[in-house]
């Protein structure tokens, strides 16, 4: 590799399910999204549309609320993404995560993860060795249902990624969405 060319970077999308409901009598894995929810999934998905945060891969939670974000995000980007259902990223740990994400193919360049919290915020700011110094505010103060954080990694495959090595590119929520909007 010439001293000149830069190293590859992956990129990883993670998501937090949109705002689920909690109707009587169902169990946690079948709650599916609340009204908040179903309109905030959609504005998520346009926004990763608009900036081009198309990922190669989405490993999505099997919860019928993560499946159904990603359906939504999905809907309002402009190509098909191959999606797997991950149970591997239902109510597990931030290194768990890790794992999951260390197996992914070396073609995947951009990833992305639906799942839940804590582990979605426990594995963004596990990762986080710096980047944008006013998402990682925002992320460390909370990682709200529909929020997106965009973490960048310089490395070659997945397997060499691990705690502190990525940089917050931005943390988006809903809210700054309905904000911008407002303008």
């Amino acid at each position: 590799m010439p001293d000149d060319a830069s190293p590859p970077t992956r990129r990883l999308l993670l998501l937090r399910h949109a705002k689920s409901a909690w109707p009587d009598g169902v169990a946690d894995h079948r709650r599916p999204l609340a009204g908040r929810g179903r309109k905030a999934a959609p504005a998520i998905g346009a926004f990763m549309a608009r900036q081009e945060l198309i990922p190669d891969l989405a490993l999505v939670s099997t919860a019928r609320r993560a499946q159904e974000t990603w359906e939504l995000v999905a809907e309002a980007l402009p190509h098909s993404v191959p999606v797997r259902d991950a149970v591997a990223i239902y109510e597990v740990s931030a290194r768990a995560m890790i794992d999951v994400i260390r197996k992914v193919e070396p073609p995947v360049k951009k990833l992305l993860l639906v799942g839940h919290n804590p582990g979605m915020a426990e594995l963004a700011l596990l990762l986080a060795g710096g980047g944008d110094a006013e998402a990682l505010a925002r992320l460390r103060e909370k990682f709200p249902t529909a929020a997106l954080a965009v973490m960048d990694f310089t490395v070659e495959q997945w397997s060499e990624i691990a705690p502190g090595t990525g940089r917050l590119v931005q943390f988006v929520t809903p809210r700054m969405l309905d904000e911008d909007e407002s303008d």
